[in-house]
């Protein structure tokens, strides 16, 4: 079972984090600086595998990671998975992103994190790799472009479909603009008495 799924720069800086177990927002933090140190002091010309952090789980969890150009790609898994897919899920994940954003880069990741991690959701869900053919989460992700692009269409919103997922809250205003609700007097509503603060 994969527990997480990391992406940071040469600097150490987070890109996406995704946690298949529940950490507080403080352990993920000290989990992302120590597996960074752990990865980024090592050569390119070694394994790319190595024991989890102690954050992580230790010698019961191998930490599995590509890197490419200025970002690292690290899969912290359980004996349960193979070493070798897994650095063959990270190249599948890596070649999508590429398709997707045509020549991945960093950039990409900060401005367009929900296809990033919708993405990520056709190859991996709960910790359980999903998929592994490209071609077949090049064609989910398609499919779902047309259909936000058509669902964008249909509300008159062409510019925010293109937008994906950021079109939403726009939609949720206009659909709670069009509510008609019941008249409420305010002689209806009781407020309990509150002391006064003078």
């Amino acid at each position: 079972m994969i527990k997480a799924i990391l992406i940071f720069n040469n600097h150490g800086k987070p890109r996406l984090s995704k946690f298949f177990t529940h950490y507080n927002e403080d352990e993920q933090q000290q989990i992302v600086r120590e597996t960074f140190h752990l990865v980024s002091k090592r050569d390119d010309n070694v394994c790319n595998f190595l024991e989890g952090g102690t954050l992580i789980g230790g010698a019961d969890y191998r930490l599995v990671y590509r890197h490419y150009a200025t970002l690292y790609f690290v899969f912290c898994v359980d004996s349960s998975e193979s070493e070798l897919g897994i650095l063959d899920l990270i190249q599948v994940f890596v070649e999508t992103l590429d398709k997707c954003f045509e020549n991945v880069c960093e950039l990409d990741l900060i401005f367009h994190i929900d296809k990033v991690h919708h993405i990520l959701g056709e190859l991996v869900m709960g910790g359980m790799v999903l998929e592994t053919n490209m071609t077949e989460i090049m064609t989910r992700i398609e499919e779902q472009n047309k259909l936000e692009k058509q669902e964008g269409l249909q509300h008159n919103y062409p510019r925010l479909a293109m937008a994906g997922i950021s079109a939403a809250p726009a939609r949720a205003a206009a659909a709670v603009k069009n509510i008609n609700l019941p008249n409420i007097s305010a002689s209806n509503i009781h407020l309990p008495n509150l002391p006064s603060f003078k």
